[in-house]
């Protein structure tokens, strides 16, 4: 750890540097890290976590906007980048076409990454709405975010969009608490390790992604209203009231009281009458 650079954080980047190296180690337990994993990590920064994901043998392709964190990881793992094991791209993670990353094209991967709390809710549909997505998904995010993500009404917790659109495509758990104490400058709430295993789009055989986030969104639109109000702004108030009786669902519920195999019966029936 002693060899990692200090450069200053930037506000306008919601850089909030990792500098425990505990941290780094719970999250690559999280992801499973084995030798030969490739792994895309997201903003790494001084490199932290960069180093644990080396360590344990991954190959990992770092997307960086910041040059002067290139500059600072070029020297703090110039073997591991002439190897081949560190790839360093300068990018901002928002404009990145999956496709053009040739270690990644065609492969299975996992996502690494410390992310900024403004980016947090981008960088869940980015890859897990895209044609490549990874196996596994690990996040350290804001401790909130990472709780909504995960609650579940399994475990006699309100459903959320964040848990329902995470669930859609893969298993959500929250992993571990982070201290605010963990970073530099320390942000001003605690943080928490996200993780969404098994990823896949098998729930998208019959409809379309774009139809069932519109109907969860339209669901989610008034939380404190019924969801039959709620749909009926776009859907045939009829339709909807036999659609709630054939799956199961009460007239009085509300969008968070609906387990995700719900709402996939409600969009395949809105798919299949409209």
């Amino acid at each position: 750890m002693s060899d990692i650079k200090k450069i200053d954080a930037k506000k306008s980047l919601g850089q909030h540097f990792l500098t425990s190296p505990v941290v780094p180690g719970w999250m690559c337990d999280a992801a499973d890290i084995q030798e030969g994993d490739i792994v895309l990590e997201i903003g790494p920064g001084t490199g932290v976590l960069t180093a644990e994901l080396l360590l344990r043998g991954a190959t990992v392709v770092a997307l960086e906007a910041d040059v002067r964190a290139i500059s600072a990881l070029q020297t703090t793992f110039a073997q591991d980048i002439s190897s081949g094991k560190l790839i360093v791209l300068h990018t901002d993670v928002r404009a990145l076409d999956l496709a053009s990353i040739p270690h990644i094209a065609n492969q299975q991967y996992k996502v690494v990454a410390n992310i900024p709390y403004y980016l947090s809710g981008f960088l869940f549909r980015a890859f897990l709405e895209s044609d490549m997505q990874p196996t596994d998904l690990i996040y350290l995010v804001q401790k909130e975010v990472a709780k909504r993500g995960c609650s579940n009404i399994s475990m006699g917790e309100k459903e959320s969009l964040l848990s329902l659109s995470l669930q859609v495509y893969g298993t959500p758990s929250y992993v571990k608490t982070v201290s605010k104490g963990h970073f530099t400058p320390p942000p001003k709430v605690d943080s928490g390790i996200i993780a969404v295993r098994n990823i896949s789009k098998e729930n998208f055989t019959d409809i379309s992604q774009s139809l069932f986030f519109e109907v969860l969104h339209l669901g989610f639109g008034q939380k404190r209203k019924q969801l039959l109000g709620n749909l009926a702004k776009q859907y045939n108030r009829e339709l909807l009231t036999h659609i709630f009786s054939t799956a199961n669902i009460p007239v009085s519920a509300r969008a968070e009281d609906i387990p995700l195999n719900k709402w996939l019966i409600l969009a395949t029936q809105l798919t299949a009458h409209s």
